[in-house]
């Protein structure tokens, strides 16, 4: 599943499903670039049904975009399989921010969801990240508890990290 964006500006965008050729413009220039084997066991998972990944492509085939649903955890809080799913690694390089892109990438995760029957996303957000949380505000997300956001992960080197990252947890109904 795919779909066109055209911005208030005359950009055009795709969003579609990731593909293995992509996974290195998932670390943006070298942003993310620790998360290298993160992505690439996302990326397995969503060739399972367990997770899946779209990108935001610009005209140029350029990724600008990017967003995971995981359909199922280990974690029932986090999604089930059935009712909840959970977004993460939600970005939209800075550069396309603010033409819509975000909320239409949100919109179509949020249909794509629906379909599928399930009643409800879920997320977490960084409690520093508060442009994030007003943006998932905006779109019908409410807090309903926090997250110490410890977790670890092994690095492009196979080192292991990490991470304390305080979050609030959020929810959005997306039917009854």
């Amino acid at each position: 599943m795919q779909s066109k964006f055209l911005a208030v500006g005359g950009q055009k965008f795709t969003i579609r499903p990731l593909l293995e050729e992509d996974l290195p413009a998932l670390e943006w220039d070298g942003e993310y670039l620790h998360f290298r084997l993160l992505y690439r066991g996302h990326y397995q998972n969503s060739k399972w049904g367990n997770t899946r990944i779209w990108v935001a492509e610009a005209e140029d085939g350029e990724i600008v975009g990017q967003v995971f649903l995981m359909l199922l955890s280990r974690n029932e809080e986090t999604a089930d399989g059935v009712n909840r799913a959970y977004i993460f690694s939600f970005r939209v390089k800075e550069k396309v921010r603010n033409i819509g892109l975000g909320g239409f990438m949100m919109d179509f995760v949020e249909d794509w969801a629906r379909e599928l029957g399930f009643t409800h996303l879920r997320l977490n957000v960084e409690r520093v990240n508060l442009d994030a949380r007003r943006f998932y505000e905006r779109h019908g997300f409410v807090v309903y508890g926090s997250d110490p956001g410890v977790w670890e992960f092994r690095d492009h080197e196979g080192v292991w990290h990490q991470r304390v990252e305080p979050a609030w947890k959020m929810i959005k109904t997306i039917q009854k």
